[in-house]
């Protein structure tokens, strides 16, 4: 068993050209024993009980109408299974073999065509964010068994595996603009994009062992860990879900059936836990610790999802009172910012006018969407002088870190079916929002979440996906 330091990540790679396609291939069948796990445990009573389904049978078959600021059906549909193919393992062997140190480019190969470098520079982003972001997960539930100085080491890998995916990232986003236009150095860029997500697993790798021999000593205690987290997550699912049926009274329909379908969304996920964790419990005490440990894994990661779910819903309400106070002061202001702009011979945006009289309508009619709201405004001044201070700035950060937030979440709980390009958009707009840009975070923000919307759509709702910590 490894741990998910390195989860879906070869503990050995070979350089020999040779053998290239036949690990290419015995990766794409363990990657399908892999993903069937899932399946087989679900179907198995010896190994797991089936999630509930009330909400994923829910999801329409057929494409859902596009996303406008207030609404979004995807918010209902749940995670979707990592789609392992041959050729998705075959571009990570790759990455395997191009291990090397941050900033150290090493050319691709030869045979490797444009098309060919595209995909594995895809593969390898996602792939990489997977780790760490499965890593971060478990780090939460080895804390509670091991001192801070044991820890550490961890803490540090992870970070360093985080930094080396932020700047590949960056890498990709600058490629995916036209950046470098020569084509040779654009071949260069995805040969440093794999590298780097090389160097976030070696980095991974380096301490996956030290932790699972950890965590395995600690079987028991760990389930103890998870049963406590469980129950502390439920109940404060059930406050959420108190919390969410108010707000369809108070902004909208569209907020209430978006806040409500998260929380029914993380309250399957706890039924889910329950019955792993029921069988986690039942296998240890037989003395089955593989079987325990891989029921445990499961449930860590359900509660891992649900809490995502949980937080990210108490995080929008909060933010959906704070904009709601702001809307008045910000309309004031936005029109104080024109009417200067004016004075001054500025051109003023076109619509901008007509956007305020609208939001001002809104107020006065309710119920609406204070978020969606106050990011029309800031949209509609950001180019005017002073719509970068005072109430509008503030009103601008608040939707970019709302906006922010909610692609983070989403890509975190359906990451099985997000690929490259929503991540990227979504790693940008952290990048943006930390430069103290966020009117174009929140942009960047806002396409990140239809891209992972549109990838999920496409790989369909399985009526039973759980992303664990992980699995082997």
């Amino acid at each position: 068993m490894t741990s998910s330091l390195v989860r879906g990540r070869p503990r050995h790679a070979t350089a020999h050209i040779r053998v290239r396609v036949a690990h290419a291939l015995v990766g794409a069948v363990a990657g399908a024993g892999w993903l069937a796990i899932p399946v087989l445990a679900a179907q198995d009573p010896a190994t797991a009980s089936p999630p509930p389904t009330r909400t994923t049978h829910a999801a329409p078959s057929a494409p859902s109408a596009p996303r406008d600021d207030e609404s979004s059906a995807v918010d209902l549909i749940l995670p979707v299974a990592v789609l392992g193919t041959a050729g998705v393992l075959a571009a990570y062997s790759y990455v395997r073999r191009t291990r090397r140190s941050p900033g150290v480019v090493s050319p691709a190969p030869a045979a490797a065509t444009p098309a060919e470098s595209d995909r594995q520079a895809r593969a390898a982003l996602v792939q990489a964010d997977d780790s760490v972001r499965a890593s971060e997960e478990e780090l939460p539930f080895a804390a509670p068994l091991m001192d801070e100085r044991t820890l550490a080491p961890f803490r540090l890998a992870i970070r360093t595996a985080r930094g080396e995916l932020a700047a590949a990232f960056a890498l990709w986003h600058r490629y995916e603009e036209g950046e470098p236009r020569d084509p040779g150095d654009r071949r260069q860029a995805l040969v440093g994009i794999i590298g780097r997500c090389a160097e976030a697993g070696r980095v991974l790798d380096a301490r996956a062992g030290e932790l699972d021999r950890l965590r395995r000593a600690e079987a028991g205690p760990a389930l103890e860990v998870a049963e406590g987290a469980f129950r502390r997550l439920a109940a404060r699912a059930a406050g959420a879900r108190a919390t969410a049926s108010p707000l369809h009274e108070r902004y909208g329909p569209s907020v209430g059936a978006r806040m409500t379908g998260r929380v029914e969304v993380a309250m399957d996920r706890l039924v889910f836990t329950t019955s792993r964790l029921n069988e986690a419990r039942r296998a240890a005490d037989l003395g089955e610790d593989e079987r325990a440990v891989r029921q445990l894994r499961c449930a860590e990661g359900a509660i891992a999802q649900a809490g995502v779910l949980v937080a990210g819903m108490n995080d929008q309400t909060r933010r959906l009172r704070e904009a709601a106070e702001l809307v008045p002061t910000a309309l004031t202001g936005a029109e104080a910012v024109l009417a200067a702009a004016r004075a001054t011979g500025t051109p003023v945006p076109s619509g901008a006018d007509d956007t305020l009289a609208a939001v001002r309508a809104e107020l006065t009619a309710g119920p609406y969407n204070p978020l969606a709201a106050l990011r029309r405004i800031t949209r509609a001044l950001v180019r005017l002088p002073g719509a970068r201070s005072g109430v509008l700035d503030t009103a601008a950060d608040l939707v970019a870190r709302a906006d922010t937030g909610e692609a983070e979440d989403f890509v975190a709980v359906h990451r099985g079916a997000v690929g490259a390009d929503a991540r990227s958009l979504l790693a940008a707009a952290v990048r943006t929002l930390g430069a103290a840009h966020p009117v174009e975070a929140a942009a960047l923000a806002r396409r990140a979440l239809e891209s992972a919307e549109r990838d999920v759509r496409a790989h369909g709702v399985p009526a039973s996906d759980v992303v664990p910590l992980r699995t082997d």
